[in-house]
């Protein structure tokens, strides 16, 4: 074999490091939204690729809804402190009190669409230009649209038909005052990529990411993890069992999937036989309606 033949791991590498690199390049104040999930625990471990023995050129910044998962915020706490690496975390419910929003209620009560208003609040209090995401391409329609380099205007909206042409892996990074850029490194990965990233570099994550047992509340066919957060109706059930999570977003909108899924292997092998994609399957919010994450883009959402 080329010695110098990569594989696709490697490719898919190699592109999320030189975009690390061009956004650390091309902006003055970038940062890396973290959330402890796995898409954002990838990113770090590229930004330990693209920036070591240095320390990385941003912060690690995350938006707490307040209702995240407590592995994963354990997680991310650890991390942080494991690598040395600043961590920012702002409080979705501090800007409720500040901004004296409404807070949603009711049966799909959550607070994942209040955090647009704390990531703007963030990015204008430490004037970030540039927030590098782990969003993908197969997540959603929504997120095909989008480009790697996503530009934001002065209010941090998002406009599918602003977006600019990316050809030669060539990444515009100019902006006016006031606007700001959302960067995706791993764009052009799919979650069982993202999975084969994880089992070759050996990456540790949240154990909710594999099966463990859960007393879950079960609502629409689906989930949910049972939490002080999450409104139930008197005629929803409550249920015990082997479950595990595709994605770890805020408790309130993210379902479980049963699964016998205990090892990484295990789960590869379940998203390889899997119909439905992760945000399908255990998304809550993204079904509010047909334009539910495109709507919360335009508004300033990650």
């Amino acid at each position: 074999m080329n010695k110098y033949y990569l594989d696709y791991l490697e490719q898919l590498e190699a592109e999320a490091i030189h975009i690390m690199r061009e956004v650390a390049g091309q902006f003055q104040k970038p940062a890396l939204l973290f959330s402890g999930g796995k898409d954002s625990i990838t990113l770090v471990r590229l930004a330990e690729k693209a920036f070591r023995p240095g320390k990385f050129p941003f912060p690690l910044v995350h938006i707490d809804t307040g209702h995240n998962f407590p592995e994963a915020i354990q997680y991310r706490d650890e991390l942080a402190e494991r690598l040395g690496e600043k961590l920012i975390v702002r409080h979705v419910e501090d800007t409720i009190k500040k901004q004296n929003l409404s807070e949603p209620t009711g049966r799909y009560a959550s607070r994942n669409g209040l955090q647009t208003y704390t990531l703007l609040e963030t990015i204008e209090e430490f004037g970030f230009d540039a927030c590098i995401g782990g969003a993908r391409r197969d997540e959603e329609k929504a997120r095909a649209k989008e480009r790697i380099f996503s530009v934001r205007d002065e209010f941090g909206q998002w406009d599918p038909k602003r977006q600019r042409p990316e050809l030669w892996n060539i990444y515009n990074g100019r902006i006016t005052l006031g606007e700001n850029v959302r960067a995706f490194p791993i764009s052009n990965w799919t979650e069982l990529d993202v999975w084969n990233y994880i089992k070759r570099e050996e990456i540790e994550l949240p154990n909710i990411y594999f099966t463990h047992e859960r007393e879950c509340l079960v609502r629409d066919g689906k989930l949910m993890a049972t939490s002080d957060f999450i409104h139930r109706d008197p005629e929803e059930e409550i249920v015990t069992r082997n479950v595990r999570f595709r994605t770890v977003g805020d408790m309130t909108c993210t379902a479980a999937v049963e699964s016998i899924a205990y090892d990484i292997d295990s789960v590869i092998a379940e998203i390889v036989d899997s119909k439905i994609s992760e945000r399908g399957a255990t998304r809550i919010d993204d079904k509010l309606s047909e334009t539910a994450m495109e709507d919360r883009k335009k508004g300033g959402y990650f």
